[in-house]
């Protein structure tokens, strides 16, 4: 096992909640043979109380034809992973992706522009249910992907001297992640993702930078393939939003809880934006991003 492996198998190994666990093996249960493995992740790692919080968990699955059998959810995770659901467990509030072994490995990768994968895992998480050994050594290896394509995706862009300052790397490259996607959090969060655990960036930065899969791009190529990210990564959110109206009951609703948590805005939904939840979720786009709530 890598020294990149190692760490993020010990991170991925430490305890939570019980509370999270009991969840995560709930939500196993749900779907069956097909669970391969839960990873809990998100700002609720860091939060000692729970009570009146949505956890966020990623639901790793053999295959999506296992999962689901025939149908739409079936094509449409396979189609634009991940599907997302709410799922309620003892007093406790959550959402949970979906995806494959074989796509988690793929989306953790340089080999996957979209950011949504890989910038979350190159930051804590936790593996709280597998279903064997060999699901939890294939999430372990698909998780030690995460933080060498953030840092290999974002080095040429930096001027960060990774010596003297290895955290300048980690913060630049979350901000340009989150540049490529349409979010609802603060402008400096990505700043506040590495002050949160300064320590962990700090003892993964050799780690990471050794596990880089590709060589390094130029800074122009780089800039190009950021550009292409940025452009891509915000339709692909769009396609997702519409999507989750479809797969995620109250999912117009849940936007809006999501939006006011992160942003502080109030969204007030009207009877026609339920009954028609895309063309709803959709409407909601030109006002929240001229309020600063998307940006």
């Amino acid at each position: 096992m890598s020294a990149l492996a190692r760490l993020v198998a010990d991170e991925l190994g430490a305890t939570v909640d019980p509370r999270v666990t009991a969840m995560a093996a709930a939500i196993a249960t749900r779907f069956g043979p097909a669970s391969r493995a839960v990873l809990f992740y998100g700002s609720c790692l860091r939060e000692a109380d729970l009570d009146g919080l949505m956890l966020d968990f990623y639901l790793i699955v053999s295959d999506y034809r296992a999962a689901y059998g025939k149908g739409w959810k079936s094509f449409a995770n396979r189609i634009l992973p991940p599907n997302v659901f709410p799922f309620e467990h003892d007093g406790l509030a959550a959402k949970v992706a979906v995806l494959s072994e074989a796509d988690f490995h793929r989306l953790n990768g340089p080999e996957t522009d979209n950011v949504s994968v890989w910038a979350r895992f190159a930051q804590p998480s936790r593996l709280v249910w597998a279903g064997d050994g060999s699901a939890r050594e294939a999430a372990i290896a698909a998780v030690a992907r995460a933080a060498p394509t953030l840092l290999w995706a974002a080095h040429p862009l930096s001027d960060a001297d990774i010596d003297a300052d290895p955290l300048a790397l980690w913060q630049a490259a979350f901000a340009l992640t989150y540049g490529a996607e349409l979010r609802a959090e603060r402008g400096d969060r990505s700043g506040s993702v590495v002050d949160a655990d300064r320590a962990r960036y700090r003892a993964f930065t050799p780690a990471a930078l050794a596990g880089i899969e590709r060589p390094l791009l130029s800074r122009g190529a780089a800039e190009r393939a950021w550009s292409r990210r940025r452009r891509e990564g915000k339709l692909l959110t769009l396609a997702r939003l519409a999507k989750a109206t479809t797969t995620y009951a109250g999912g117009v609703d849940y936007l809006a809880w999501k939006i006011s948590r992160h942003s502080g805005m109030e969204i007030a939904l009207k009877p026609w934006q339920r009954h028609h939840p895309i063309i709803g979720a959709l409407s909601l786009l030109p006002r929240l991003i001229r309020g600063g709530a998307i940006r």
